[in-house]
């Protein structure tokens, strides 16, 4: 099947509030609702993915629930009707969807979202933790701990605490995939907080790779680049917005749709030798 021709910029300026709507953001992005085609890759898997109303996280839980995965998906109490409408897709696919809202952040949230999953699929085979946070910033003085803190705790100290405690509930074979980013290794200044928690992220994920090969738990991580979701306009000043995607030699931004291939990969059992991989997914932009 030929790819789509999705938008390149300028879009039209744009911004929203955290965490954004998809159904205010233009154009909408494509998260395989139509396009997506499974090939039972994943079939009997018990999935867990943080921020799977929207973006890379709904491409995310439509793509594993076509591949045979029943999937639980965690978000922010305001971002229900987006939530609403992915989890239709999940089970039109014919899977499980156990929809989650709260914020990760909270410890007693997280302790139940993860035992209520456990309890509803028996275990958890791949935890994905793909929600964060990102705010722009002007200058370095409109930087304020408040924001450096909840930065971190979202980005970094939730997906390390979901871990630790979905790991009693992972049998051997299981996977953690941790969105980072490109930021990780070429921060972009305006949303130094993010960048570095990316950062972070990215060598959270190689140390536990190593810490965790013992229990035969994979670690790995996805790097996107420009991506076009809700994140964008909520995180981003709608200069930059405009001409989101440029910068890199494809020209345009990557639809939610177009990662979803690589979580499927890294979930898969046939990847059982990948672990501690930071897998750059940015329309032909290099990292080293």
């Amino acid at each position: 099947m030929p790819v789509p021709s999705y938008p390149r910029p300028p879009f039209k300026p744009q911004q929203q509030s955290f965490p954004g709507k998809t159904r205010e953001i233009e154009p909408r992005p494509d998260h395989g609702e139509r396009s997506y085609v499974g090939h039972g890759l994943l079939k009997g898997k018990k999935t867990l993915v943080t921020g799977g109303d929207s973006g890379i996280g709904a491409a995310v839980a439509i793509a594993y629930a076509r591949e045979g995965a029943d999937v639980a998906i965690a978000y922010l109490p305001e971002e229900e009707d987006d939530a609403q409408g992915i989890a239709k897709y999940v089970r039109d696919a014919g899977a499980q969807c156990l929809l989650l809202p709260g914020d990760i952040c909270d410890r007693q949230h997280a302790q139940a979202l993860v035992e209520k999953t456990a309890k509803t699929f028996g275990r958890i085979d791949v935890l994905v933790n793909n929600a964060a946070y990102q705010k722009y910033f002007q200058d370095f003085d409109e930087i304020t701990l408040d924001e450096w803190e909840r930065t971190f705790t979202t980005n970094v100290h939730a997906p390390f605490n979901l871990i630790r405690l979905a790991l009693p509930h992972m049998p051997k074979g299981s996977s953690v995939i941790n969105t980072a980013s490109i930021n990780s290794k070429r921060p972009t200044p305006n949303i130094l907080p993010y960048a570095s928690t990316k950062g972070a992220v990215a060598n959270m994920t190689i140390g536990l790779a190593g810490l965790l090969a013992d229990r035969q738990v994979r670690v790995n991580a996805v790097l996107p680049g420009p991506v076009w979701t809700p994140f964008i306009p909520a995180g981003m000043d709608p200069e930059s917005v405009e001409h989101f995607g440029e910068q890199v030699p494809f020209g345009r931004p990557g639809q939610p749709v177009e990662l979803a291939s690589t979580y499927v990969l890294l979930a898969s059992d046939t990847s059982s030798y990948t672990s501690g991989a930071l897998v750059t997914i940015a329309g032909g932009g290099a990292v080293l």
